[in-house]
């Protein structure tokens, strides 16, 4: 059955009996880990940090168990070969999210596991790249009892909780009603000053921010600089993967397609530069890690390319998929810029489109909405755009966030 009541829970013993559950919920709940996993394991790298890689094999276990209720009630589910047809598209959704886990898990143990990356993954990364830091509310902290749309936190300090853990449960993605606990482990993001004020008022402690490292061998930043371009693309492409699957958009599959090569670009360039690196440095041994990270890198775009395929090759989308997603945490949203639009020929920051829509733009394809309409070939991608990023008519964005703000930027761009 693809309905039901509550999903079932692991015993002490790690054992996952089958009960009936819904697969829509699940698929949602795995879509949002899934993406959490990518962000906190990137992160862990990036920030050096244990904590932060220890919460990314916490949401591993997660995933693992929501995988098996998933693969579960599919199998109970099938029933003749039309089910296995609409169904395959909706397992292979399932794996694809399997192995972001294992590859943001791998990430995690790159960290935990010192395998070795050199300071300069840090070092060559851009200067508008916030800061994420996991601490504990404390009992006497002024946030305690308070609800995240009370303290206004986003709006005073630029930070946002981007996931809570609360007695061994997760809350992803809290919005303005969700109320903050004494004990609770809340993972937050944004620029390192009001990092450092949002760690002193949860936890009472100083937040002391890592040691900027020094430049470093030059093949070797390159390299590194490949990494963060792959990081890019392949979080772009999930996010992408999704939207293709929501849509039904070929189109927007395509572009996954072309993603997921330019990764393998990505990659190739990669190797050269290491094994140049390698020749200049003292200890070859040390540029394990970042092979690893590489590895797991691709491996999240082709998994991507996997939750697309069915749109590929002409499946339908199973209703159960599109719900889910539809109905997760957050919603993607493709829309493009018109010329009557008050986005076009602004910025990012000077439209404020966060504050009036609620949704972060995290990819613009550069005259893909005129493509569309006239037949000529669309421009590049921006991925990850900043607020001085500039917004031009025949833009097609690519942004994140509620379905009611989705709406609003919809008719913002449209110029409604």
């Amino acid at each position: 059955m693809l309905g039901g009541i509550e999903p079932a829970a692991m015993d002490p013993t790690g054992t996952v009996e089958y009960e009936p559950v819904s697969v829509k919920q699940v698929l949602a709940e795995m879509k949002d880990t899934a993406e959490l996993l990518i962000d906190l394991s990137y992160s862990a790298v990036l920030l050096g940090s244990d904590d932060v890689a220890a919460e990314v094999l916490e949401l591993e276990e997660k995933m693992d168990v929501l995988q098996l209720r998933a693969r579960m009630s599919l199998l109970m589910a099938c029933r003749s070969t039309a089910d296995a047809e609409s169904l395959a598209p909706v397992l292979g959704m399932v794996g694809a999210a399997e192995k972001i886990s294992d590859a943001a898990g791998d990430i995690a143990k790159i960290v935990l596991e010192d395998i070795g990356l050199p300071d300069t993954m840090r070092a060559a990364l851009p200067e508008a790249v916030e800061t994420l830091v996991r601490a504990t509310i404390g009992s006497d902290s002024r946030l305690a009892n308070e609800t995240l749309g009370g303290l206004n936190l986003e709006t005073e300090t630029g930070v946002r909780a981007l996931a809570i853990r609360r007695q061994g449960n997760w809350l992803l993605n809290p919005d303005r009603e969700t109320r903050l606990e004494a004990d609770d482990v809340v993972l937050f993001r944004g620029p390192e000053d009001g990092i450092a004020e949002v760690y002193q008022d949860a936890t009472g402690d100083v937040y002391e921010p890592p040691e900027p490292p020094e430049g470093g061998v030059r093949d070797l930043e390159r390299a590194v600089d490949s990494i963060v371009l792959m990081k890019d693309m392949g979080e772009l492409a999930v996010d992408l993967a999704y939207g293709a699957v929501l849509f039904d958009s070929t189109e927007v599959a395509e572009e996954v397609v072309e993603l997921e090569a330019e990764v393998d670009a990505l990659q190739s360039r990669f190797e050269a530069w290491t094994l140049r690196a390698a020749a200049d440095i003292d200890d070859p041994v040390s540029l394990r890690g970042l092979v690893h990270l590489a590895r797991s890198t691709e491996v999240i775009s082709d998994a991507a390319l996997e939750m697309s395929e069915g749109v590929l090759r002409g499946l339908s989308t199973h209703p159960v998929v599109a719900e889910a997603v539809q109905e997760s945490d957050e919603v993607i949203v493709r829309t493009t810029v018109y010329p009557d639009s008050d986005l076009a020929g602004t910025t990012i920051g000077d439209a404020a489109v966060k504050t009036a829509t609620g949704m972060r733009i995290i990819a613009i394809r550069r005259g893909a909405g005129e493509s569309e309409r006239t037949g000529r070939e669309g421009g590049d991608w921006v991925v990850s755009p900043g607020p001085e990023t500039q917004i031009q008519t025949g833009d097609v964005l690519i942004a994140k966030g509620t379905r009611t703000g989705g709406g609003r930027l919809t008719e913002l761009a449209e110029g409604k």
